[in-house]
């Protein structure tokens, strides 16, 4: 193997979202001589950042007060509010709940929030490598050093191709993990420093995302609507969103818990059966879809965030699980996160001892607002697992009016991957066939998220034993893999012989890691492909 080149930072950053861009922002703010270093997987900042966002802009008032003056494209006002329980045929408005009033904020696409951070970031004197995917962290006596990144021309069959790179040292006295939902390198280091014990199970859900570019008559700038109930069942929980920005351009999306008990439930068919209702038909029709995608988010919230520090680095963002699901938003806490390790770095760098743990990060951080907004709406997430559509409503109502987020308990999570009943206990989904009008199949809508690998590349999507997929999977939950996956990246095909094999699509991914987090046996390893790779989100989402 190739020697490789080392670079050496005083910081170095993993992943160019709000988290990672905000924590360089305020360091250089802050220590202006500091050598920074943001690595990104994504082939350019905002490539990889999908979300249907209404950004909360606290966090951003207190990194960069003037923004509104030089603000991101698209950005537009919240205005009207709404809140929808659907049934099949009927749209009932219902009060807005207090986490939901979006007065004050703004509809973004949070990858152009992404990328106009990014230009600020350089402008501070913060170095930005795009497409440089870190593949493993360095670890030398227990400190994590930096990581390797920028890996490029193995072969399939894993051999040194003809374009071989071995990638580079990039060491930093600290590295701060902002890799957003289940990062892979985030992922062992919970293994290595046992950052998740003593903690609650971690839960997820998918949200799937479309853009939309819809006629003016039918645009309201400024528009946010959510909803709950239909097409999902009161057992496994979810909603949507449409949200209105530029003059028209909507945001249209669906999430699903990961804690959904029927293992013929397809998210994304899911997602498509909902924009037939007529309440959002009449959104969307005479318009066009211009773009998709999908990401898994965290939803644990406050019992599920883990130990955040470890000798040499910390973590922040969403890699960590910051998401506020009641108030449907995690920008504005990724980047809090990021400006709090910000502030116990720089204090580090400033000393003599540079002790390796940044140990005041945890307890600054618990001094903030993040905390206190996080441990307030702790309560409303796992009651929906607990009991149900309905009864989650009434544990948020009496959560939010009555206890005013003070409780005295605190409810626990489950692992989601422990939810899938047998496919023979659960009842068949019988989903209607796409009409190419309002409705779409996984083909065209993975070709709108313009995602690509290099096709001769060792799979990203990894089994950890190939012989448990036929008699668990298979057999057992018949095939799951195939339905929760947003891009037909896993299909059971025939082998020829009268039984079935799994087939792979790596070229497929869009990067949403479902796959690692709802396979019902753990065997489905999501790790980092060549930089560069996946999707690549572009003007609104």
């Amino acid at each position: 193997m190739a020697e490789r080149e080392a670079m050496e930072f005083d910081v170095l950053i993993v992943g160019a979202g709000p988290a990672g861009l905000a924590a360089a922002i305020r360091i250089k703010q802050l220590s202006p001589d500091a050598a920074v270093c943001i690595v990104e997987k994504g082939g350019e900042v905002g490539a990889h950042i999908l979300s249907g966002a209404v950004l909360e802009p606290r966090a951003l008032d207190e990194l960069i007060p003037d923004w509104r003056e030089d603000p991101p494209a698209l950005a537009t006002p919240a205005g009207d509010d709404r809140f929808m329980m659907l049934t099949e045929t009927r749209a009932i408005k219902l009060p807005t709940p207090p986490q939901m009033n979006n007065h004050g904020n703004y509809i973004v696409s949070l990858g152009n929030v992404a990328r106009w951070l990014g230009a600020r970031a350089e402008a501070l004197g913060v170095e930005i490598y795009p497409g440089f995917a870190a593949s493993e962290t360095i670890i030398e006596d227990g400190v994590v050093k930096g990581v390797v990144a920028g890996v490029m021309g193995i072969s399939r069959d894993g051999s040194e191709g003809p374009n071989y790179q071995p990638g580079m040292e990039l060491r930093a006295s600290y590295t701060l993990f902002a890799e957003g939902c289940r990062g892979s390198l985030t992922k062992k280091l919970f293994e290595t420093y046992g950052l998740r014990d003593g903690v609650q199970e971690q839960t997820y859900a998918i949200g799937l995302k479309e853009l939309w570019q819809i006629p003016k008559e039918k645009h309201t700038p400024g528009l946010v609507w959510h909803s709950t109930g239909w097409p999902l069942k009161s057992d496994t929980y979810g909603g949507s969103w449409l949200y209105m920005l530029g003059e028209d351009l909507v945001s249209v999306g669906f999430v699903v818990g990961l804690d959904y008990p029927n293992p013929w439930l397809s998210p994304f068919d899911e997602f498509q059966r909902f924009k037939t209702h007529p309440e959002v038909r009449k959104f969307l029709e005479g318009g066009k879809r211009i773009s998709y995608g999908a990401r898994a988010l965290n939803e644990g919230g406050f019992q599920s965030i883990p130990k955040l520090v470890f000798p040499g680095g910390a973590l922040i963002g969403d890699t960590a699980g910051f998401l506020n699901v009641p108030k449907i938003k995690g920008t504005h806490t990724a980047m809090k996160s990021g400006m709090v390790a910000a502030e116990a770095l720089v204090a580090a760098l400033a000393s003599e001892e540079r002790a390796p743990v940044l140990a005041e990060y945890p307890a600054m951080l618990e001094q903030s607002w993040l905390w206190e907004e996080l441990k307030a709406v702790r309560n409303i997430r796992p009651a929906f697992a607990k009991w149900g559509m309905w009864g989650g409503l009434v544990n948020a109502a009496l959560d939010t009016y009555v206890f005013k987020g003070r409780a005295p308990w605190t409810m626990g999570h489950h692992a989601d991957h422990a939810s899938l009943k047998p496919a023979a206990e659960a009842p068949k989904i019988d989903y209607p066939k796409p009409d190419g009008v309002l409705s779409f199949d996984r083909n065209s809508s993975v070709f709108l998220s313009n995602t690509n690998h290099e096709e001769d590349q060792p799979a990203h999507l990894k089994l950890r034993d190939p012989g448990k997929w036929l008699a668990e999977n298979f057999v057992k939950y018949a095939s799951p893999e195939s339905r929760y996956c947003p891009a037909g990246v896993y299909e059971a095909i025939e082998d020829g012989q009268g039984g079935h094999r799994l087939q792979i699509n790596a070229q497929n991914c869009v990067h949403c890691k479902t796959c690692d987090i709802k396979d019902p046996t753990q065997n489905i390893d999501w790790c980092t492909p060549e930089g560069a790779g996946g999707p690549n989100y572009i003007g609104g989402m």
